[in-house]
């Protein structure tokens, strides 16, 4: 969400027409070619040294990141509307390129935050704090009233989630398991796989909700026309163009605030209207859909949630890497998740039963379970082509045995803790429910 945004003050363009928008989108979100580059964002919840669970104050918050402002970073580092802080690597030439620049930023950014006693947390969504918007500008605040419109979920994904998000090349032109198609196929088939294995979001409010990764839930109980992915049976530019004209308008920018926040009006309906869009009004618009992979160019897999630890991140960036740029590994990785697609059926990602159960149950599924120990066992075997370190191997290979190999996620974990921190200060015996979790209300309803 913290996409760059051309000034609203500038001078309009022309108008887009629909035929051109369609022909601007297919050129821009898939550019093919051999894949060459690797990005990473990482999100992290900004918590009080003295007590993580404490909320931070706004005037704290404003201070602390006044003081990672003249940082000479390689990332660009941004802020969500909630305080969580976004570090977005620069593209790089290969894995452990990506995984050094990122790591001496967040050394840069921890020891400055350790200054204000402040930290960073790795948590899909906040496990104790209720949504509290720390940007207000009118960007955000159109955003709040569109979302508030479906219900309190929209305020949750804005303020109190945080993810990592890891960007590949959209692939060759070519079919073949590097080419485009498979790519943009694999993403939505694997990415419930990534999302079960890397789940990290048991808690909200304090209590346990009942899912692995709640922060999935409430996406996907949101705005379908904006969350939902596009059908993947056919050609994967033209299905997302249609994506692009059919979403509603989250908002007209203006001048002045507030901007406007229309009814009903799809970016299609926005081009054959008296007041057409121009390019910067398609650029915003694209910018405000959040399907679980979005093309830009290249692919952006937003499912996985933000990791525990200092360098949780980097287990989910090198898996996905090897799953998606090493050709044995991504052969391995299609043919193995190709069974899934039955069980996903015909309706869209993140909609549909396999991400359901995902985000749900994790790797406690014994089917997510099976398919995940294949997969990993591709991507370790293929990291060390891909030029990994024993550093990183070790990681992979320590996530594998702790979580995939026993069916767990780190949202196990979470919820096991919590649960045994409540039963010691209320005196009061485990439930006995597996992995620690509750029947807690499912918040998406």
């Amino acid at each position: 969400m913290s996409d760059s945004v051309s000034d609203c003050t500038e001078r309009r363009r022309s108008a887009v027409t629909e035929a051109e928008v369609e022909a601007l989108v297919r050129g821009i979100c898939f550019k093919t070619g051999p894949p060459r580059l690797l990005g990473v964002e990482v999100e992290w919840l900004v918590h009080e040294l003295r007590g993580p669970r404490l909320p931070v104050s706004p005037e704290r918050l404003e201070a602390a990141y006044a003081a990672l402002r003249p940082l000479s970073l390689r990332s660009a580092l941004t802020v969500e509307p909630g305080g969580q802080l976004e570090l977005s690597s620069a593209p790089a030439t290969s894995l452990m390129e990506c995984v050094g620049s990122v790591s001496a930023d967040l050394d840069a950014v921890r020891a400055t935050l350790r200054e204000a006693d402040l930290g960073l947390s790795g948590f899909g969504q906040d496990p104790w704090n209720p949504p509290s918007r720390y940007l207000h500008d009118p960007r955000y605040d159109a955003m709040e009233r569109y979302l508030d419109r479906a219900g309190p979920e929209g305020r949750a994904m804005m303020c109190t989630s945080a993810s990592v998000q890891v960007c590949v090349d959209a692939g060759y032109e070519e079919p073949g398991p590097l080419g485009h198609g498979r790519r943009w196929w694999l993403a939505h088939q694997l990415g419930a796989v990534l999302l079960a294995a890397f789940a990290h979001s048991p808690m909200a409010h304090g209590r346990h909700t009942g899912w692995r990764s709640t922060r999935q839930s409430l996406w996907a109980s949101m705005d379908p026309g904006r969350t939902d992915a596009p059908p993947l049976d056919g050609d994967p530019r033209a299905a997302w163009a249609r994506r692009v004209l059919d979403a509603p308008v989250m908002c007209v920018r203006g001048s002045e605030a507030p901007w406007e926040v229309p009814e009903n009006l799809s970016f299609r309906d926005w081009t054959r209207s008296a007041a057409p869009p121009d390019r910067a009004d398609l650029a915003y618009h694209m910018t405000t859909l959040f399907p679980p992979v979005r093309p830009r160019g290249h692919l952006e897999l937003r499912m996985i949630d933000a990791q525990p630890g200092e360098d949780g991140w980097i287990v989910p960036l090198a898996v996905t890497a090897a799953l998606f740029d090493d050709p044995e590994a991504a052969e391995v990785a299609y043919r193995t998740v190709k069974p899934l697609a039955e069980r996903a059926g015909p309706a869209p990602a993140p909609r549909n039963p396999l991400w359901h159960d995902a985000a749900r149950y994790g790797l406690s599924d014994p089917e997510l379970r099976e398919v995940a120990a294949v997969c990993f066992a591709a991507a370790y075997e293929a990291l060390p082509r891909l030029g990994a370190t024993i550093e990183v191997l070790d990681a992979v290979a320590s996530f594998t045995e702790r979580y995939v190999a026993r069916g767990r996620c780190p949202a196990d974990d979470l919820a096991g803790a919590a649960a045994s921190h409540h039963d010691r200060g209320s005196g009061r015996r485990p439930a006995g429910r597996p992995h620690g979790l509750s029947d807690g209300k499912d918040i998406s309803t």
